[in-house]
């Protein structure tokens, strides 16, 4: 009999879709193909033809954007645990690498498990750099750009004498937010900073890619600074904003609608006394404050010294409330923490001041505008000063506010959230969401990715001894960590590298027969590279067959077998590498109906090979 083989590659993104499409419109594909004649007849009900002029986004390279989604990625995570800071606790990930290989090597556990990306891409100015998809150059180049070999990876600059300026940026952007947009729950969002250059482009390929009506804001970033630009002086960027899918109440921090609204904020100095409180009402307050305020069914109630966290809305100190109102259960039991039903039988979730002082309640069903303008998060030149402080040196020009992400994260996040950043650069994300679970208690976890760009030879970042952007990376969430000193503030460490698995030759038509069976019997005999080291291939066989890279893996000696044993969820896994296997050696790992087992297909005869394949789900290098 025929026994699987374990994955070799990344998940194919073109099988996916065929197969969603074919869930749908059977009858456009046929023989694993999509049948373009039947799909055009289907849909051309006015007879046009193929060449009649539509609206879309078109540009010089996007066919190469599409080769790059369908093609697998057939790298390796390789874990770094001395890069790493409490690896056996910690779920959370720092990954170097080509952003464009990790996503498609993340799709197989991570579809549609992360709530929030937000990345800092390159803007394409002159002094950006621009990664380089290249589909001609051989296998060694393109490990070495990769970062998958020794040594920092050079990015290439892109010019604006360049003909294909923007295509190139397009091309580059395109199959990485395509791949992105698959990890995404379907209530996940995405945030994406960017300035002029390329804000119009921008939108375009990502209304191409999520659907115009999943726009949610173009929000606006007042930086405070004034870089010259002509005559004209540019003081703000971009972040915009999508989801994954647009249905009123999945854009949420979890339960109801967005998490967001201009609060207006109440203390001693700004009383705003007087309202008109709708049942169960909360107020944001910086310190102590008298409120007096009259309820939907008559009945007055003071608020007397309510203390609030004005971000998240955390009770700190509980209120006194006054006799004589119909609801006071129910009130007390929102202030104590206790969950509350409005009179319509919706959970009240919060309340917040809008931007014209009257207070309004976020209910399970409720809608919230987020804001459009974030200005208060000062010029750039304080972030790169507090970055300063806590690096010991100048290592990037324009690093991003932690409390502005950490805002964006507080209107859609809660715990055990995951978010996600695959232009990691300075390690802001990972630094802003220990910040933020460090302030409201959550436990969100965070994933990044950064290519390992080489500092330049020259540069601040060099001379105290980092060789690489994602060197830099990590040093920085290590002291932010240490700085945070709560909730989990380590990380997980992994490095993209070339696949364990032994990869085919190529053969051109001058190669004889018995180069030809030389590599087969190779493949055969030699199934993993000369030298493969054995953690890298268990963690690799992991990636490829689903697991979670947060998923505990241990290495025990059972029966003469090295083992490695892990579990994922209700997922179990057993490898071993182990030349020989007896029925009596798999017998003694006592290893669940079921569970996943992988072994060198030469270690089994045919016979142990059938009967293994019945009891658990076997799978063979």
């Amino acid at each position: 009999m025929t026994i699987q083989k374990t994955e070799r590659t990344s998940a194919n993104i073109q099988n996916d879709n065929l197969e969603k499409l074919y869930e749908v419109f059977p009858q456009f594909v046929k023989d694993g193909e999509i049948d373009f004649d039947a799909l055009k007849a289907f849909f051309d009900t006015e007879g046009l033809s193929v060449k009649e002029e539509k609206y879309g986004l078109s540009w010089a390279g996007k066919s190469d954007a599409f080769k790059a989604i369908r093609m697998p990625a057939t790298g390796a995570l390789v874990p770094q645990e001395r890069e790493g800071k409490d690896w056996d606790a910690t779920k959370n990930l720092f990954i170097e690498g080509d952003n464009l290989e990790v996503l498609k090597l993340l799709q197989k556990h991570y579809r549609d498990q992360v709530k929030m990306i937000y990345i800092d891409p390159p803007y394409n100015t002159s002094k950006d750099f621009i990664y380089k998809d290249n589909f001609t150059e051989n296998k060694s180049d393109y490990y070495e750009r990769t970062g998958q070999s020794e040594g920092g990876v050079k990015l290439t600059s892109n010019p604006e004498s360049n003909g294909r300026y923007h295509s190139d940026w397009l091309t580059m952007m395109y199959p990485r937010l395509f791949l992105a947009k698959s990890l995404l729950k379907d209530d996940g969002v995405i945030f994406v900073s960017i300035d002029d250059h390329e804000v119009a482009n921008l939108r375009l390929v990502m209304d191409e890619i999520f659907g115009e009506e999943n726009f949610v804001a173009q929000l606006i970033w007042n930086k405070q600074h004034s870089q010259q630009q002509g005559i004209f002086k540019q003081y703000h960027e971009y972040v915009v904003v999508y989801s994954r899918n647009r249905i009123e109440e999945n854009i949420s921090g979890g339960e109801g609608e967005i998490v967001a609204g201009a609060l207006k904020k109440v203390s001693k100095a700004n009383p705003a006394s007087e309202f008109t409180f709708p049942v169960g009402t909360r107020v944001d307050s910086e310190d102590s404050v008298e409120l007096a305020g009259t309820y939907g069914d008559g009945e007055k109630v003071t608020v007397v010294s309510g203390r609030f966290l004005a971000r998240d809305g955390r009770l700190v100190e509980e209120v006194t409330l006054s006799a004589g109102w119909t609801q006071k259960d129910q009130m007390r039991s929102w202030f104590s923490g206790a969950e509350t039903i409005d009179t319509k039988g919706q959970q009240v979730l919060e309340f917040f001041f809008n931007s014209e002082g009257k207070l309004k309640s976020r209910k399970s069903r409720s809608k919230i505008t987020p804001p459009t303008l974030l200005p208060e998060f000062g010029m750039v030149s304080e972030q790169t000063e507090a970055l300063f402080t806590l690096m010991g040196g100048h290592y990037f020009d324009n690093p991003k506010p932690v409390d502005m992400i950490q805002l964006l994260m507080s209107w859609f996040t809660k715990s055990d959230d995951i978010i996600f950043d695959f232009f990691a650069g300075s390690g802001t994300t990972a630094h802003a969401v220990m910040a933020q679970n460090a302030e409201d208690g959550e436990k969100r976890k965070w994933i990044c990715v950064q290519i390992p760009e080489e500092a330049g030879e020259e540069s601040e970042a060099r001379k105290a001894g980092f060789k690489t952007i994602a060197d830099i990376s990590r040093e920085r969430v290590r002291r932010a960590g240490e700085k945070i000193g709560k909730g989990d503030v380590g990380f997980k460490s992994f490095a993209l590298a070339s696949s364990n698995y032994r990869q085919w030759s190529v053969l051109t038509e001058k190669d004889d027969e018995e180069k030809l069976k030389a590599q087969m019997k190779l493949f055969a005999d030699k199934p993993l590279v000369d030298g493969a080291n054995e953690e890298s291939v268990v963690y690799e066989v992991l990636l490829k067959e689903g697991f979670d890279l947060n998923a505990e893996v241990r290495q025990e000696k059972c029966s003469s077998i090295a083992l490695w044993l892990t579990t994922s969820g209700d997922r179990t896994a057993a490898i071993t590498l182990a030349p020989n296997l007896s029925r009596e050696q798999i017998d003694a790992l006592g290893l669940a109906k079921g569970s996943l087992f992988v072994c060198l297909d030469s270690a089994l005869d045919d016979s142990l090979k059938v009967n293994l394949s019945k009891n658990f789900n076997l799978k063979v290098i």
